[in-house]
């Protein structure tokens, strides 16, 4: 929460407090559109007028795109919850966020979010591949072909070529990612700053599975946004 932000610490309880509820709703059927709607909003303000914000201030940094990647890959899986609860009421009040529609707005901004991603490997390349388990071999090499794969992927879930394929695949990667280089962590003993590494993998991982599970029906290798 940058400091500049009026009611600084309210806004850091509101939106820890809007995490846990949402969660929870989330859990349910009967509250999950509630809880979805009230993930949406937050999800969105945060993206606009925190993370954006930001990238305009420092293009350069990295930092800021992958930030806005993070919020924005959240933010796609939150509209894919809405859309798949939204009712008679929520499909015809806000027709241009819901169905098709909904589902082509949220699997753009996750494309777009993992072209940030990719580019954070090469950029951060040294500490990229000293993330990459020490058993594995070709260290360098899998830090390239992943960071590769993440803007291969976000191009193709952009335009629509091959769009399911890639955000299966991405959604793989960020599994096997969080499988491999952070749950041995956690298991060994982790600090604070490595546990909010964990979660925010497996929250992206979870997110990137709902934007890929969005696309079932539709064929593996098509051209289109459907």
């Amino acid at each position: 929460m940058p400091e500049h932000f009026p009611a600084r610490a309210v806004l850091i309880y509101l939106s820890a407090g809007i995490s846990l509820v949402a969660g929870i709703g989330l859990l349910r059927q009967r509250t999950a559109l509630t809880a979805s709607r009230l993930l949406l909003g937050p999800f969105l303000l945060w993206l606009l007028f925190v993370r954006l914000p930001a990238v305009f201030s420092a293009p350069a940094s990295t930092d800021g795109w992958w930030s806005l990647g993070d919020t924005a890959v959240m933010a796609a899986a939150t509209w894919v919850l809405y859309v798949w609860f939204a009712g008679d009421r929520d499909r015809q009040r806000l027709r241009f966020a819901t169905g098709d529609n909904g589902l082509r707005i949220a699997r753009v901004l996750c494309g777009m979010a993992y072209i940030p991603f990719g580019v954070a490997h090469f950029t951060y390349l040294d500490h990229t591949v000293s993330l990459v388990p020490a058993w594995l071999p070709w260290r360098m090499a899998w830090a390239c072909i992943t960071g590769g794969a993440f803007i291969v992927a976000g191009m193709a879930m952009i335009i629509g070529v091959c769009a399911r394929l890639a955000a299966v695949l991405s959604a793989f990667q960020l599994g096997v990612f969080t499988l491999l280089v952070w749950v041995p962590v956690i298991v060994t003993g982790a600090d604070a700053s490595q546990w909010t590494e964990f979660v925010s993998s497996w929250t992206l991982t979870a997110g990137a599975w709902l934007v890929a599970d969005s696309y079932g029906g539709t064929s593996w290798l098509g051209i289109g946004t459907r």
